[in-house]
């Protein structure tokens, strides 16, 4: 289904219904439409990047009583009021965000639940602000000459901001910011390893997210004309979140679809349990809990995802190939050192999982590290692509030390990887996940990501990872889910990531696990091609028969120390080898 279809079904329904519909059901469309806007950034926030927040209607508050306050104490213009808004808001989180994104697991949406009551409280305790009273006589908005003073006014000035903000969030996603915000969700490691800032890009969705609500707040202060502290609880905060989690947490149009169900749901029940249930008491609330878990239940993903796969799925083009390519790195002159170790050493607590183990590389060879499971080679890995400090010792990188250097920080001097467990975005396309590994080749940011100003750069980005997949076989499965592909393919994948990084080091652990004697054979072809390309390899196997056909020399390492080095016919006939591997022959 073509993805703008839905946009403009929507569009032609939204301007029909002044037409066609009550006041009454005007002003549920106006609710409708301020709450999905918030339900937007939630869908980023949560449902995207995952960072639950339950603090969100306090955002819209802050931007609903700063544009109350300066319209009625200060005669500023509504026009006006929405930049300092922003700005009012925007600092604010920024605040809240560098210290509440610190927190992980169940502590980050305790952290959002305490700094939303608290600043529930504190619109009700401040005197400027009306206390529990509230601010009335809120001037309406004026565009053009036309005073947009009551619902049917205000309709279309609402839904225009409502639909621009899902077209923008959906150019997000759909960009290098975008791949870069998924893989915030439970891929940190990954990310950080092809250069992105995840703490930063962290931050700066919190910030988008409570901008939409900014946006919806000054909206709601000039629909209704007067602020008060209760529409923006902690209970509106929750029914935020299920509106974004109802429609899909995932999906951008499924911010509008659960902020349509739960509105009407709510006062469907308002209308329908009074005939039911004549005794007095707040039975809605008690079936719209039920109700929702049923949604839940049934659509565990969200209404969006549950009709999506209904529907037959249409294939993509191929990224075109005639554009400009992303630039390259230059590579280091051969036969040089690329890579120096000396005595390094890790430990963890007591355990010691390497020790004072020593090495150099040159700049124009394949180097394997093999050794028993255990023997400290994933950890020597991670010690120089940045994932883990070193104990003592020093690591050098053409000349440079890198041991006490981020993943990130690796990255950006072209010492890129694969991992031991594949780590992809499993619901993210091939080539989507191939992408991400140019995350350091191209530089467009968030506002040009939303406003699609990108698009010659995302065009040679996308263009980038099809020569990879072609160039490792799987330039016929572009479009399809990552996680849909045999273990041998997604091993693939992820070396096809890597190269798109172009890389000066390229870190490979285990690349043949699961790979076929063919895919074996035509790895090796790969790899000498890229030697002769003047990328270097060092690669952790456990396939033997691979390794030994394969690789200049051999570094062998037990219980984390070195007890080999030399060429692989050198490394086979060692005795600390074979006692190693067999234990020793009596």
């Amino acid at each position: 289904m073509n993805p703008w279809l839905p946009v403009g079904g929507l569009v032609a329904v939204l301007l029909a219904a002044p037409l066609a519909l009550s006041e009454f059901q005007i002003v549920l469309l106006n609710y409708i439409g301020l709450a999905s806007i918030v339900a937007l950034g939630l869908v980023l926030l949560t449902g995207i990047a995952g960072l639950m927040s339950f603090g969100q209607a306090a955002f819209v508050g802050v931007a609903a009583y700063t544009s109350a306050v300066l319209t009625t104490q200060y005669n500023m213009s509504p026009w006006l009021t929405l930049p300092v808004a922003l700005v009012l808001t925007g600092t604010l989180a920024l605040a809240i965000g560098a210290i509440t994104l610190r927190l992980s697991g169940h502590y980050l949406p305790l952290g959002t639940i305490a700094w939303g009551i608290a600043i529930f409280y504190l619109f009700g305790n401040l005197e400027i602000l009306g206390k529990y009273s509230g601010v009335a006589g809120i001037p309406s908005i004026n565009l053009f000459g036309l005073e947009l003073g009551g619902a049917r006014e205000l309709y279309y000035l609402i839904w225009l901001m409502t639909i621009g903000a899902s077209i923008a969030v959906r150019n997000l996603l759909d960009s290098r910011s975008g791949r870069a915000i998924r893989a915030l969700k439970n891929r940190v490691t990954m990310a950080e390893s092809f250069g992105i800032d995840t703490a930063r890009m962290k931050i700066v969705i919190f910030l988008y997210a409570a901008l939409l609500a900014a946006l919806s707040g000054w909206l709601y202060a000039h629909f209704l004309r007067y602020v008060s502290p209760q529409p923006f609880n902690l209970n509106s905060g929750i029914d935020y979140l299920f509106m974004a989690v109802i429609g899909g947490s995932g999906a951008v149009w499924g911010a509008v679809l659960g902020a349509s169900i739960l509105t009407l749901l709510k006062e469907w029940l308002k209308d329908l349990l009074p005939y039911l249930m004549p005794q007095s008491g707040n039975y809605e609330t008690v079936v719209f809990g039920f109700m929702v878990v049923l949604f839940l239940h049934r659509t565990r993903e969200g209404v969006i995802p549950y009709l999506t796969r209904l529907m037959p799925r249409k294939d993509k083009p191929r990224p075109s190939l005639e554009v400009a390519a992303l630039p390259r790195r230059a590579q280091p002159e051969a036969g040089g050192t690329l890579l120096s170790i000396d005595q390094a050493s890790k430990s963890f607590g007591a355990l010691q999982a390497v020790s004072n183990v020593s090495f150099e590389m040159r700049s124009d060879e394949i180097l394997a590290v093999i050794g028993p499971n255990g023997a400290g080679k994933s950890t020597l890995f991670n010690l120089v692509s940045g994932v883990l400090p070193v104990s003592s010792g020093r690591i050098s990188f053409l000349d440079q030390r890198i041991d006490r250097m981020t993943g990130r920080e690796a990255a950006r001097l072209g010492i890129v990887r694969t991992f031991q467990h594949v780590n992809l975005m499993k619901n993210m396309s091939v080539l989507e996940n191939v992408a991400l590994g140019a995350h350091l080749r191209s530089s467009s940011g968030v506002v040009a990501s939303s406003l699609r100003l990108e698009r010659a750069e995302e065009a040679r980005i996308m263009a980038e990872a099809a020569r990879q997949l072609d160039r490792i076989g799987l330039g016929d499965r572009l479009h399809d889910p990552a996680g849909t592909l045999p273990l041998g393919a997604q091993r693939l994948i992820e070396i096809a990531r890597a190269l798109a990084a172009d890389p000066v080091l390229l870190l490979l652990d285990e690349p043949a696990a699961g790979l076929r004697h063919l895919e074996k054979k035509a790895l090796a072809a790969l790899l000498n091609d890229l030697r002769k390309s003047g990328v270097s390899i060092l690669l952790v196997e456990h396939d033997m028969e691979f390794v030994m056909g394969l690789v200049d020399r051999v570094i062998v390492l037990n219980f984390g120390q070195k007890i080999a080095e030399g060429t692989p016919r050198e490394v086979q006939s060692n005795p600390a080898v074979i006692d190693a591997y067999l234990g020793g022959i009596e």
